[in-house]
């Protein structure tokens, strides 16, 4: 291929040529620099200084005249009530009389041409409940301003509402219900705040004008939510110069140049026990919208922008409205189902989120390649939601997955291949999935390759594995929705403390557990399930990650066919005070020896959060016939290994979630083994079909069911395990892709 034959070439003159040769290249090697000087500018837009307003946005009886007066005091600044010193001035009578005299529309349109008249600075605005509704006076406004959403509880609205014995409100006509009203405005406010403060029942005006201040804060302080390398060292006197990334730019790059993995710089946000609270009887939507705002600043992705994405990912691509329910299974034992995604894995409720943030994040000009290495589910989720992107972000970003071509299940290869659009490509690999994960990590790391391919072609590598942050982060919702969610059907009280089983291959699952108990959740015990390939457990009993003499076991649970574990080098670097020193021993020993050992107050440490075991292929098929048998669920292989840890680890003392990560749909072949039907030797299809005829829960996956009516034999390359065939198809990919 052409990269092999300019190798040296581009070894000699890379640092002089890449400017000059590509506006491409000149973009992405700049790229810190390009994101500060955006930053600085969006910092200097958004001041609480000199002329610029603190906006407050809400429903009639949110609080924001009392809220805004509280912060007035605070700042020592103008506070305006647009009822009281815009309208009522303007019109020469009260609001009330304003709208019986002209009615719903046309008081929406004198009210918002009085706003359009109105200009003010240095000052805080409290709007009324309609003001989002007239868009030409909300953007003379925000002009000026932070819009900050006041998100008060529907149910509280009404109640303050009736106590201040207000019966209609501005587009309200006889016989509408109050509260669908309300819920209906909601979409107003959505489009316009910049940062939303969620005011949990019972705040106090004080308590939320406080709020208001560190949410303008955060709004203003672009530079405060970074991420660093699990392996960076930090120098003891100073801070090196772009050592750190915005969210946008671990996004984008994926892996950190140093091999390591991106990690938050500082904390994980935490909700209080009363915003927990107040999620309780929110929707999936509502809960990730609040999760995800705390945990992505507004500067990498508008608060508004952000809802956008999310409610194209969740709203209709679910075959459940719940998206990841949680069903009770028996005893003390409850399944979170995460396969209602159009591929009917858990990687759908990252991977049809994660394409949106990466299309939003890159840079208008450039092209993207993403790379990702698949233990079975991945591929086909990956595919699915990168081909979901709009005409003109799928010109710009192709995918391609690398998968072991007989380590994973023959519906799942089906599912990946058939998943493959016209910006995503499967490629098999004759080896098993480690090598894949490795390969795609050095392909990373690779800097004549990935220069190479910026200066012949313009397109720049990225990842959609859990290795990269944006793919891990919206798992932390579903953990957390979980919990939520048995809150609200009664099974306990908030507070109440909950074990989790995960069947754990690559570690991003339970990992994302672990983030979620960070923000708030009361997770006491996280349980590691593994398989055969009992690496993780092994190391979790005795601090010796150890992978000398130790093959790959194919199972009928292939997503956790896994011996090296990406992600558990962010946990370890959490549990280690953010030691990137340790990191880059460990793990560079674990590349050269094949084994690390931690130390003893590492292992602790550890074991205090942590209890693991593994599950062989005969128990797991018995734990799916006796749950069948018992209960009328089916369990998938992956599901089947996890109860059978938490039924040996978990002490009954408290719920233990069990974590369901794919329908039964696409391991028929050992679901009817372990359920003794003697028709195993059918084609996939029938073999679904006759399964869906048991009337089992959870019901046959309609999406799957219908991947098996594709008649068309899908294309597909296979390739040997060589890092250079590998760069290969990479570069033949582009290709096809972007020349």
């Amino acid at each position: 291929m052409l990269y092999f034959h300019l190798k040296q070439i581009t070894q000699r003159c890379f640092s002089k040529t890449c400017v000059k040769t590509s506006q491409h290249v000149g973009l992405i090697l700049s790229r810190p620099f390009a994101f500060a000087e955006l930053r600085k500018s969006w910092h200097s837009t958004h001041t609480l200084v000199g002329d610029k307003n603190i906006i407050l946005m809400g429903p009639p009886g949110a609080g924001k005249t009392t809220i805004g007066r509280i912060i007035g005091q605070k700042l020592d600044c103008c506070v305006i009530d647009v009822d009281d010193d815009i309208l009522e001035k303007t019109w020469n009578m009260s609001v009330s009389e304003k709208l019986q005299d002209v009615g719903n529309e046309q008081f929406l349109e004198e009210e918002g041409k009085a706003v359009l008249n109105f200009s003010a600075s240095g000052s805080v605005i409290s709007l009324t409940g309609s003001n989002p509704m007239h868009d030409a006076s909300m953007w003379h406004l925000k002009k000026n301003g932070i819009i900050v959403y006041l998100d008060v509880p529907l149910m509280d609205i009404i109640h303050r509402l009736k106590s201040m014995k207000i019966d209609r409100i501005v587009g309200q006509n006889f016989g509408t219900p109050m509260k669908d009203l309300l819920t209906l405005r909601r979409q107003y406010y959505k489009k316009w705040y910049d940062t939303r403060v969620f005011c949990e029942s019972g705040a106090s005006p004080e308590e939320v004008a406080d709020k208001v201040l560190c949410a303008v804060k955060r709004y203003q302080d672009v530079d405060s939510e970074t991420f660093i390398s699990t392996r960076h060292i930090w120098p003891k006197d100073c801070k090196p110069k772009n050592s750190s990334k915005f969210f946008s730019e671990a996004v984008i790059e994926g892996l950190a140049s140093d091999g390591g993995l991106f990690v938050p710089e500082k904390e994980f946000p935490k909700l209080s026990s009363r915003e927990w609270k107040s999620l309780v009887r929110a929707t999936y939507i509502e809960r990730a919208q609040i999760l995800l705002e705390r945990c992505i600043h507004p500067a990498d992705i508008p608060a508004a922008r952000l809802g956008e994405m999310i409610e194209t990912a969740y709203g209709k691509n679910f075959a459940c409205s719940k998206i990841a329910p949680v069903r009770h299974l028996s005893g003390n034992q409850f399944i979170l189902e995460l396969f209602h995604g159009p591929t009917g894995s858990f990687k759908d409720l990252s991977l049809q989120l994660m394409p949106h943030l990466f299309a939003y994040c890159i840079p208008p000009d450039c092209n993207y390649m993403v790379l990702v290495a698949t233990s079975g589910d991945t591929g086909s989720a990956v595919l699915n939601g990168f081909s979901r992107l709009n005409n003109n972000d799928k010109k710009r970003i192709a995918v391609a997955t690398f998968f072991p071509e007989n380590g994973v299940s023959d519906f799942q290869k089906a599912q990946i291949i058939g998943s493959q659009k016209d910006n995503g490509w499967a490629v098999g690999v004759k080896s098993d999935f480690d090598f894949c994960q490795t390969a795609v990590k050095r392909i990373f790391k690779d800097s004549d390759f990935t220069g190479f391919l910026i200066i012949e072609y313009g397109t720049i590598l990225s990842s959609a594995n859990s290795i990269n942050w944006g793919r891990l982060l919206p798992q932390v919702i579903y953990h957390a929705s979980a919990y939520l969610d048995l809150v609200n059907q009664g099974f306990i009280s908030f507070g109440s403390p909950v074990d989790v089983c995960i069947p754990t291959g690559n570690f991003g699952n339970i990992l994302a557990a672990v983030y979620a108990k960070m923000m708030g959740i009361p997770i006491r015990k996280f349980i590691c399930a593994s398989n055969q390939n009992h690496v993780l457990t092994d190391f979790i009993k005795t601090g010796h990650y150890d992978l000398r003499e130790r093959k790959l076991a194919q199972t009928f649970s292939p997503a956790i066919d896994i011996l090296k574990s990406s992600n558990l080098e962010r946990h370890l670097h959490l549990m280690a005070n953010k030691d990137g020193q340790l990191m880059t021993k460990l793990f560079s020993q674990l590349e050269d020896q094949n084994h690390f050992q931690i130390e003893k107050i590492l292992i602790e440490k550890l074991q205090q959060d942590f209890v693991a075991d593994w599950c062989s292929e005969d128990d797991c098929l018995a734990a799916i016939n006796s749950t069948y048998n018992a209960s009328g669920y089916i369990l998938d292989p992956h599901t089947a290994v996890a109860k059978v840890v938490a039924d040996r680890m978990q002490d009954k003392t408290c719920p233990v979630i069990v974590s369901s990560t794919a329908h039964y749909s696409k391991f028929a072949p050992a679901i009817m083994q372990a359920l003794k039907i003697k028709e195993i030797n059918q084609t996939s299809s029938s073999q679904l079909y006759l399964l869906s005829s048991y009337n089992a829960l959870p019901p046959p996956h309609g999406a799957l069911l219908e991947r098996t009516k594709q008649q068309e034999k899908m294309d597909y390359q296979v390739c040997t395990a060589d890092m250079n065939v590998l760069k290969s198809h990479v570069e033949r990919l582009i290709q096809n892709q972007f020349i």
